[in-house]
């Protein structure tokens, strides 16, 4: 069992710090649904940023079991320290640190992967941070920043020096982006080179391939992002293969409505009429893109402009695919 400072997790699967996805319905969705850690969307470390409405609900806990992790970025020692004490003060019951982003916005600022080019600063961060608070930090991080540069093994022993209790490592470099396959040489090079705890993170989209990662790298858990997108419910599906070596292959349509349903009335809730609708669309084409008729029903679904409908629609589609005698779909 996994242990981020003071907190016994229930599992070692983790959903990923997605933005635009893993906001606080979703959060709340997959830990139900079986994961055994969530982390916030990733927040600037500029507190004068965090009045704007995107901001401002980043931070806004949800109803889980577990800790409240809050991930910070930037690339500023002093205001990365400051950040992660004052969301502490609000609540956060750990921080994770993000070294791992690529996306061009925050690369301009020198922060997220960005960082894994100046491992001096890299150590600075890491310092700042935990020296700054009495919760537990985290980091996350890409095995480097290019393939000819990976450090992914000397950035994992500076975190581990300057007192990170656990590590993520997505098994790519920044410039691989999300392209290409993941490479988990370089996460079993890290496990081995220290002794916290390391979470595989990359291309993990069934209870098979965690099974597999889990082997190759002899990583501690594993990180699920863009497979948990639409499928909330591969936690359940990865605990029970690993615990029993059965794989559930198949959840039933029952089941995905119900979930579904509640993730639409989370999210009603959290963003508002206007704009729960709009995020329930995006959630929503996730969730039945591999499902019979998906675009006929999309087209509908997104043509309403309430919730209630929104619902009414989920009900009666998944009620026909039902009836039609297909209670379960190969995920």
């Amino acid at each position: 069992m996994i242990q981020i400072g003071p907190y016994e997790l229930r599992n070692n699967l983790f959903l990923a710090p997605m933005v635009g996805v893993s906001d606080t319905p979703f959060r709340e969705i997959c830990s139900q649904q079986g994961a055994g850690l969530t982390i916030g969307e990733m927040l600037t470390c500029n507190k004068d940023l965090w009045s704007n409405e995107r901001n401002r609900l980043k931070q806004v806990k949800p109803k889980i079991r577990g800790p409240q992790v809050v991930q910070i970025a930037g690339s500023d020692p002093e205001m990365m320290s400051e950040a992660a004490r004052l969301n502490v003060a609000l609540g956060a019951n750990a921080i994770d640190i993000n070294m791992g982003c690529p996306a061009k916005k925050v690369l301009k600022k020198a922060a997220g992967s960005a960082l894994l080019k100046d491992t001096k600063l890299v150590r600075r961060i890491v310092n700042a941070v935990v020296n700054s608070v009495d919760a537990p930090v985290t980091l996350k991080i890409r095995t480097g920043w290019c393939p000819e540069t990976r450090n992914g093994v000397e950035v994992a022993k500076i975190a581990e020096g300057e007192g990170i209790q656990l590590l993520t490592v997505h098994g790519r470099t920044r410039a691989d982006r999300f392209k290409g396959e993941a490479e988990y040489d370089t996460i079993a090079d890290i496990k081995r080179s220290v002794s916290i705890p390391v979470i595989a993170n990359g291309d993990i989209d069934s209870p098979m391939k965690a099974k597999q990662v889990l082997g190759h790298t002899q990583a501690d858990g594993l990180m699920i992002g863009r497979a948990a997108q639409g499928r909330p419910w591969i936690f359940q599906e990865i605990e029970h293969y690993l615990m029993t070596g059965v794989a559930l292959y198949d959840t039933a349509l029952s089941t995905r409505s119900t979930v579904i349903q509640e993730h639409l009335n989370k999210l009603h809730r959290f963003y508002g009429k206007l704009k729960g609708v709009w995020y329930a669309r995006k959630h929503v084409a996730g969730y039945v893109c591999d499902l019979p008729a998906a675009r006929e029903f999309l087209e509908k679904f997104n043509a309403v402009d309430f919730g209630t409908e929104q619902i009414q629609l989920i009900q009666i589609y998944f009620d026909e695919l039902i009836s039609q005698g297909e209670g379960a779909i190969a995920a």
